[in-house]
């Protein structure tokens, strides 16, 4: 029954995806032009540690509808953010005040409200949750009998809130011969190991009694000589119970059969290892490690850190059968007491039960903080939304929080979890065997084989991974439907994240991604959030955009848009920006924290946020329209934990993917040739996961697909990873494989046909797409160059975004998949349309010369048949009408410190070079002020060129506002402001907190004003460039507009 649940929900799940729609070009033209004010533009809003007022909500909410931010999602955060504590209490009668205001004043605003589903950032707890409701963990108390005899006595206990789930007997597997270090050795870096005869060893355990990492190896002595055996890579340098419920869990490897008298342990780095055992007896590899007891210990576990080693057979060694495991649960009171007749030999009695992990949601206020939710009971989510959610919901009046409509899942930060209510029960139903057998297996007791035993272990995580999507995503889920909410889910985790990404991500309504403006942070997880928006049919996939960490006051947007644009391309259509911060009152900078730049009110450059807002805003109304073209979808395997894909062979250049998994392929089916999910998108080669594993029900939907048609990249599978129906599991997959791959026949083809479709086991996919005739979707003339993009077809078109990723201005032909139609430019800085007229119709390409400024992106647009040949240029050459030299007059921003009276000067300067230092450690607007003469209006669209701008700038001529610049080419489009005679110009030029700042570090305390809870500047720190830089100019453009 449990199978066809199951099989219900992912139907309901995959098909809930619907293939995206586009506007017709029509409207998409319009809407580009002047973006809708309602598209969807979002900010984190943090309420940190109690800095929270009803006065500064009120401000910030109306601050943001200013600048065009429609949608907030409510973290509240506790301390060591570096935030002083604040007035306002969690579930005080204040704080209540204060998120009803919010409430109420973004309805009456329009903002939409998402709130996080607990307090903190992850994940989902509070002080509501009880023990037994928590995320918890299978561990056992064991003691050691001798038969036959009848025991009588009162177990031990399982520990503080521990809960029974099965008292077991087995029989005890001795050990014959056993090397054991009873001295601490944690300060030895090389360990002999001796015995008067020669041995057999089999297993190596080292108990760490301190963080730390490094590598050992571990040889035996052959003569004269060491002869190694093996090495390993030991890290426990993360001690935290995010990243496992055995903080210090030991290292278990299983050895090679080695005879030998005398071992030599070697220590690359010593300190951590206090005891050392090795024997003949065999044991779990690493069974912390594949209980989820201890996990990756780093933030971006790549696809294969949760891949274990083949295990070795072992033929004489004694282990422990299944079916030796005796259940003698009833024969235990409630009271802990034991009453059992032993049979003879020597007998393990287990006492297993589940305890707590002891994870709490974080990092929360203290009167927010508690245990984690289990993540595997709907049940347990449903009573952790009714405690903290539902709460909000009775308080607050629904005529007052009409626009709260989203629930918020950040990343996952809470680590493992591998039992639950009703566990074996569930395991039951889904794999059709009884588990209670192999409970031993969680504390590193083999059963059965160490292959067996690693099955076992196989399917106890994929069925974690399974339950964590559906009891928890999919619960939280329900519950928020049914009160009206939508689920907003970052798909992956950095600490200890239990699942499979895809899954995960696809039970919720929307998902995201994230990025910081610098670093290594967004290289997989938005590449997994727009694989799982693709593969489940999601039209939107936001991204925690441009968040940052110690860079205090001195990013600014024209800093971030290098890593905006590439997240583009790889699928990010919707900004979150991080972070908006409440400030409780108008000091400034205000309070802030160690992490996220300042998208708030108090910021110098917040007062022009619009103009990169409109960027943003018209960038991802663009990127979602249409369905993403991409011609490679990367299996990721069945295998959990996982946090991302694979590309082996790598994607070559010019091409799109997607990863995929085995839930979207169970609904796929082959159309034309490809690859066809039920989300709509298709793709032309499906490549298979190097492992040696596949159930069998997978493997035989890929062999449905390959003989409808579909063409496979990747080697044969060689058996299920899986006990459920072993051994029969095994030949099945064997069999299906050796007649897809003919392998008996065709041992060494370079591919082979079967049905309709192709199996390429070892080709590069530049082969398998040249031998389809799949072109490459977008190429440009120099590959060398950093040249990105992303397509998106529609019915009355394609959609190409095209990101120049230097600081350099390149030029260069693109040919673009695509013929017979005329290339457009959309510019999504200025929102101009204007025609390529330059193009070359090649065999299957189209082929446009294009120049890209520094950091530069375009959309090119082909919708229109080529209608007649233009000898005009794609990128022509400005032409100078004038030179706008001055004098200039500077009006600096009151109570900034700077200059109380406007400045002259015929010469532009950057600030921080004047010595004058009101001017040099100025931080605010300043605007300056100029005329110039034009004796006859141009006929060609024309602008005014700033040169530089640090950091922003908003342009106004003759009193009206022409629009703004932030990135380069510091260009507006002023041709229909423009008159013959005195043209008035203003620009209002604004840079960042940090001269002033570093200024006042040096200053007299009753001169300083600036207010912020944290900071990394120093007062010998060097100045950031600012003001306007110019040269400043008129030019004109020979363009054909739109």
């Amino acid at each position: 029954m449990k199978k066809n649940i199951i099989t219900l929900l992912l139907m309901t799940v995959l098909c809930s995806g619907q293939q995206v729609v586009a506007d017709g070009f029509d409207t998409l033209q319009k809407n580009f032009i002047e973006t809708p004010k309602n598209q969807p533009l979002a900010v984190y809003w943090y309420w940190i540690d109690g800095n929270i007022s009803e006065a500064g909500v009120v401000k910030d909410l109306h601050a943001m509808k200013k600048v065009g931010i429609n949608r907030v999602q409510i973290g509240m955060i506790g301390d060591g953010q570096g935030t002083p504590q604040g007035p306002v209490k969690m579930f005080t009668k204040k704080w209540w005040k204060i998120l009803h205001t919010m409430f109420k004043t973004a309805t009456e605003l329009d903002i939409e409200v998402g709130l996080f589903n607990c307090p903190g950032w992850s994940q989902s707890g509070g002080p509501w949750v009880k023990p037994e409701q928590s995320m918890r963990y299978l561990a056992a108390v064991n003691d050691t009998v001798q038969g036959p005899i009848q025991y009588h006595a009162t177990l031990p206990s399982l520990g503080k809130d521990g809960q029974d789930v099965r008292v077991l007997a087995y029989p005890l597997v001795q050990s014959n011969t056993r090397f054991t270090t009873h001295q601490n050795v944690i300060e030895e870096r090389e360990i002999i190991l001796k015995s008067e005869k020669p041995t057999l060893v089999r297993s190596l355990v080292l108990h760490p009694v301190k963080s730390g990492r490094t590598t050992m190896q571990i040889d035996v002595r052959r003569g004269n000589k060491w002869e190694t055996i093996d090495s390993y890579h030991l890290d426990r340098s993360n001690t935290q119970n995010i990243v496992g419920f055995i903080p210090l869990a030991p290292f278990v490897f299983s050895l090679p059969e080695t005879e030998g008298s005398e071992f030599r342990i070697t220590f690359w780095e010593k300190g951590f290892i206090g005891k050392i055992e090795l024997s003949d007896m065999p044991k779990v590899e690493l069974y912390a490690e594949k209980t989820l007891a201890k996990m990756f210990p780093e933030p971006l576990p790549m696809w294969d850190d949760y891949l274990w080693r083949t295990q070795p057979e072992y033929t004489e060694a004694s282990m422990l059968q299944a079916s030796e495991v005796k259940d003698i649960t009833p024969h235990m009171a409630s009271d802990g007491t034991l009453v059992w007749d032993v049979p003879e030999g020597t007998w393990v009695i287990s006492r297993t039960g589940m305890l707590p992990t002891g994870v709490v949601n974080s990092p929360a206020p203290k009167e927010g903080t508690g245990l984690e939710i289990d993540k595997m009971s709907k049940e347990h989510i449903r009573t952790h939304f009714d405690s903290y959610i539902g709460k909000i919901i009775e308080r607050i009046p629904a005529k007052d929080r009409k626009t709260f409509r989203y629930i918020i899942e950040d990343s996952y930060e809470t680590g493992g979890q591998n039992w639950t209510d009703n566990m074996i029960q569930d395991f039951k139903q889904v794999y059709g065997y009884d588990p209670i057998p192999y409970i031993p297996a969680l504390n590193g007791v083999v059963v059965g084989s160490p292959d067996i035993t690693d099955r076992f272990l196989w399917d106890l995580r994929r069925l974690v991974a399974d339950q964590i999507a559906y009891k928890y995503v999919a619960g939280l889920r329900e519950v928020s439907h049914e009160h009206g909410f939508t689920t907003w889910l970052e798909n992956y985790g950095h600490w200890g994240f239990p699942g499979e990404f895809l899954q995960y991500g696809g039970q919720s309504d929307e998902i995201a991604g994230e990025f910081w403006s610098f670093g290594n942070l967004g290289d997989i997880e938005n590449k997994a959030a727009s694989s799982c928006g693709h593969i489940y049919g999601k039209d939107k996939v936001w991204a925690e955009s441009c968040t940052c960490g110690g860079s205090h006051f001195d990013l600014y947007p024209a800093t971030m848009k290098q890593r905006v644009d590439r997240f583009f391309t790889e699928g990010i259509n919707a900004t979150l920006l991080h972070l908006y911060i409440q400030q409780p009152d108008d000091r400034t900078p205000g309070i802030n924290a160690w992490f996220g730049n300042e998208f708030n009110r108090n910021n110098t450059w917040f007062s022009q946020l619009d103009i990169f807002l409109d960027y943003l805003k018209r960038c991802n109304y663009m990127l979602q329209q249409g369905r993403y073209v991409a011609d490679v979808a990367y299996f990721i395997g069945e295998d959990t934990p996982k946090m991302t894909g694979v590309r082996n062979p790598e994607i070559p250049r010019g091409y799109s993917y997607d990863y995929v998994n085995a839930e979207v392929l169970m609904s796929a089916k082959a159309e034309n040739g490809k690859l066809v999910l039920a989300s709509g998108m298709e793709y032309n080669v499906l490549v298979l996961t190097k492992i040696e594993t596949m159930r069998p029900a997978l493997l035989s939907k890929i062999r449905q697909l390959v003989k409808e048609g579909v063409t496979i990249q990747g080697p044969a599978p060689l058996r299920s990873p899986s006990l459920q129906d072993y051994p029969a599991a095994d030949i099945q997959v064997k069999a299906m494989a050796e007649e897809m791959w003919q392998s008996r026949q065709h041992p060494f083809a370079e591919k082979v046909r079967y049905g309709k479709g192709h199996i390429y086991p070892y080709a590069s996919l530049e082969q398998i797409l040249a031998d389809l005739g799949v072109q490459p979707d977008f190429t440009v003339s120099d590959p060398t160059l950093p040249i990105l993009f992303i397509h998106l077809n529609t019915e009355e078109g394609e959609i190409y975004f095209v990101s120049n990723q230097s600081d350099k201005p390149l030029s260069f032909d693109a040919n673009f998949r695509i013929k017979n139609k005329q290339p457009e430019l959309w510019n999504p800085l200025t929102s101009e349309v204007r025609y390529l007229p330059e193009c070359k119709q090649l065999t299957e390409v189209t082929s446009v010369p294009m120049t890209l400024n520094a950091l530069e992106s375009s959309f090119i647009i082909f919708r229109d048949p080529i209608q007649h040949a233009s000898s005009g240029k794609n990128y022509p050459d400005a032409e100078l009408m004038t030179s706008i030299k001055g004098p200039w007059s500077i009006e600096f921003e009151e109570n900034r410190g700077g200059p109380e009276k406007p400045v002259t000067t015929d010469v532009l300067f950057d600030w921080t070079e004047s010595e004058n230092p009101q001017i040099k450690y100025f931080s605010g607007n300043a605007v300056y002020k100029t005329k110039f003469q034009l004796d006859k209006l141009p006929n060609t669209p024309t602008y005014i060129d700033l040169g530089k701008v640090m950091v922003m700038a908003r342009v106004h001529i003759n009193g009206k506002e022409a629009g703004g610049v932030w990135t380069t080419p510091y260009q507006v489009n002023v041709t229909h402001l423009l008159k013959e005679g005195i043209n008035e110009l203003e620009i209002e030029v604004v840079n960042c907190w940090r001269n002033r700042m570093i200024g006042e570090l040096s200053m007299p305390e009753k001169e300083r004003f600036t207010f912020h809870s944290a900071s990394n500047v120093k007062a010998d720190a060097p100045l950031q460039s600012s003001g306007l830089l110019g040269p400043v100019q008129l030019v004109t453009y020979p363009y054909e507009m739109k």
